[in-house]
């Protein structure tokens, strides 16, 4: 079952454009340099062991190099509140997993491609202490120099790291990308450390940015939700109320709050920030096909709107962004 976080930051960084800041905010500079960014696609697959679901989220990405060759980006998001000892080895293990699927989906090819993982953490109890070699997993013998001696001999792996909880706030501040994306690292930094109240008036102007950008409104409504689901404080209540009526006019915050303040009691917390998310991917679909002009007759359009399943509008929104006819993303050919 998917949890908050994991809802969240899918949401978030499951669409390319925000994807594309995350990777280029970690990736090294030679890389970010060589790769073609409008060929960056999600392939709608996870291999996230399934008892850590709630824990955890993962996305993959594929892109090509300038020079012609497809590169694989992985990336897991870390959702626990403590820091995992063998993360590398449960990184290793779902790499090799995604090499596999490769493998079985390009049985001509005689070379795998470059898949980069990244893990992204935002856990409260502070920064990530974990190994990210897989070789120091392992208990060496001898000295320093007979530790190398044996380093060589078994399996080396090392993965990428975004600990937000390592970053202050004017450095995530900084970082480029889109509104939602900036505001959704300051919201996963801050979101569960008890600073939330103190923080958000800060953030009014990004709030602003997001509700201006294409499917604002949306957005807005997604992180309010998570905000006011990761920190029960009234003082983060209050801030959030003041941060929408800074943004938007009386009537449409209170709506907001209103209709949140409803689903808690009707629903559940977790539920209700489910279904603004399911709101959020149901009209960014609806939107996609809008820009690609493609027709979206009256039974479709509830069809879409009626979706619960986070999967499936996952699946859609994923064919929505190269549809060319509504059977591209309707049709349960995939499925």
């Amino acid at each position: 079952m998917s949890g908050p976080h994991d809802l969240f930051a899918r949401y978030t960084f499951g669409h390319p454009e925000r994807a594309a800041a995350e990777l280029r905010a970690v990736l090294p500079a030679h890389v970010v340099s060589e790769v073609d960014w409008s060929s960056l696609r999600r392939e709608p697959v996870s291999v996230v062991d399934p008892e850590l679901r709630e824990t955890e989220s993962d996305l993959l990405f594929t892109a090509r190099l300038h020079m012609g060759q497809p590169l694989l980006l992985y990336v897991l998001l870390e959702h626990q509140s403590s820091v995992d000892s063998w993360m590398a080895l449960r990184m290793l293990r779902y790499v090799v997993r995604q090499v596999e699927r490769w493998r079985q989906e390009h049985p001509e090819s005689t070379r795998l491609p470059v898949i980069i993982p990244l893990v992204m953490y935002h856990g409260p109890d502070g920064a990530w202490t974990a190994p990210r070699r897989v070789e120091d997993l392992f208990d060496l013998p001898g000295g320093e120099e007979g530790r190398e001696r044996w380093r060589v001999l078994v399996p080396r792996f090392e993965y990428l790291l975004d600990d937000l909880t390592a970053e202050r706030e004017v450095g995530l501040r900084a970082r480029s990308g889109p509104p939602l994306a900036r505001l959704a690292w300051l919201v996963l930094r801050y979101g569960r450390t008890g600073e939330l109240a103190r923080k958000l008036p800060d953030w009014v102007a990004l709030f602003a940015q997001v509700y201006e950008d294409t499917g604002g409104a949306e957005h807005l409504v997604v992180i309010i939700r998570y905000l006011l689901w990761v920190e029960k404080d009234a003082a983060v209540h209050t801030a959030a109320r003041r941060v929408l009526h800074s943004v938007l006019d009386e009537q449409r915050a209170e709506e907001l709050m209103g209709s949140w303040a409803e689903e808690m009691i009707e629903r559940g917390v977790q539920k209700g920030l489910a279904k603004g998310l399911q709101q959020g991917l149901s009209g960014a679909i609806l939107r996609i096909l809008a820009a690609r002009g493609v027709h979206v007759d009256e039974t479709a359009r509830q069809r879409i709107l009626d979706c619960t399943d986070v999967v499936t509008l996952d699946r859609w929104f994923d064919r929505a962004l190269n549809a060319t006819a509504l059977s591209d993303v309707l049709d349960d050919r995939a499925q």
